[in-house]
């Protein structure tokens, strides 16, 4: 398989490693992107623990709360402009209020009615489309509720009033102060977008991540030259350094880095007057996961003269 310098420079940008080294990495693997992270991690070459989402649509995250509920929604646009437009923002505080009412599922959101009109949301979408000029999608959403306790949001980069980049929610379920409660939850909320974890514990991590994970400590510790039973110890070392890099109740508190985020709610269930649990979590970043074309002419000619 041909590399091309495209794809050298985006495993660059993914690793930090240098040129030959990604070179050497594609052809391994035969430009496999993943594998290439993989291999590179394998040799030591490379500290980078995933692959992350460039982010590349332009738009809106927004969020909306109510008694004991909350919700978050992605509205995505082709420009960052647009993201300025007060048309553009009251259609994602919109669908935002039809999410809190109708719940999280974004197709049913779709098909309710839109906030003083006979029409959907989809298809009031649609009209916007027409109205301000670009496309417009409204890409997901997500609802967390509890019958006991809060559920917190937080805003990050906010251009107005819950809207903004990055969105977060955070539901903690407790019989005590609301008000204690909601300002913990908050500062989870706050430390989930900073951190951005893969799972609320151990127990909810993708289980092929932890294999993935293995595999790779286990050809390190390998390169070391000890024996079997020193390397599974090493490896379970490494495990547990990795639980506490990705797993949210086991990170270092953002706000506290002497406790974990599971030690401050601990904590501040003095304030709170009574036991207290996370139930759950939400983090949208405006526009990952999505990979939008970027022309790099110098890369496209560096290519093209290699062939």
């Amino acid at each position: 398989m041909s590399i091309s310098a495209a794809m050298v420079k985006e495993l660059r940008e993914l690793t930090g490693a240098g040129m030959m080294d990604c070179k050497t990495a594609l052809t391994e693997t035969n430009g496999n992107m993943e594998e290439a992270v993989d291999w590179l991690r394998k040799k030591g070459i490379s500290k980078a623990d995933k692959k992350a989402g460039r982010t590349a649509a332009e738009g809106l995250i927004g969020v909306d709360s109510g008694l004991r509920e909350a919700v978050v929604v992605e509205v995505n646009s082709e420009t960052d402009f647009v993201a300025r437009n007060e048309q553009f923002q009251d259609l994602v505080r919109n669908i935002a209020k039809v999410a809190l009412a109708f719940g999280g599922d974004q197709q049913k959101v779709e098909h309710e009615k839109y906030p003083g009109n006979e029409k959907t949301v989809a298809e009031v979408v649609k009209d916007a489309v027409g109205t301000i000029g670009e496309n417009i999608s409204f890409r997901r959403s997500a609802k967390l509720s509890v019958q006991q306790g809060v559920v917190a949001t937080y805003v990050h980069n906010a251009v107005t009033d819950g809207l903004g980049k990055l969105g977060v929610l955070v539901a903690v379920e407790t019989t005590g102060n609301a008000d204690a409660a909601n300002a913990i939850a908050r500062q989870v909320a706050m430390h989930v977008a900073a951190t951005s974890p893969l799972a609320l514990n151990v127990d909810e991590l993708d289980p092929s991540a932890i294999e993935r994970e293995k595999a790779i400590f286990s050809d390190q510790a390998r390169q070391s030259g000890k024996p079997e039973n020193i390397i599974e110890k090493m490896v379970e070392g490494r495990l547990r350094k990795f639980y506490e890099e990705v797993v949210l109740l086991k990170q270092a508190f953002v706000l506290n880095p002497d406790v974990t985020v599971e030690q401050a709610l601990k904590d501040a269930e003095k304030e709170i007057g009574a036991p207290a649990k996370i139930a759950g979590y939400v983090r949208f970043a405006l526009g990952e996961g999505i990979e939008k074309e970027v022309s790099d002419f110098a890369a496209e000619v560096a290519a093209t003269v290699k062939k």
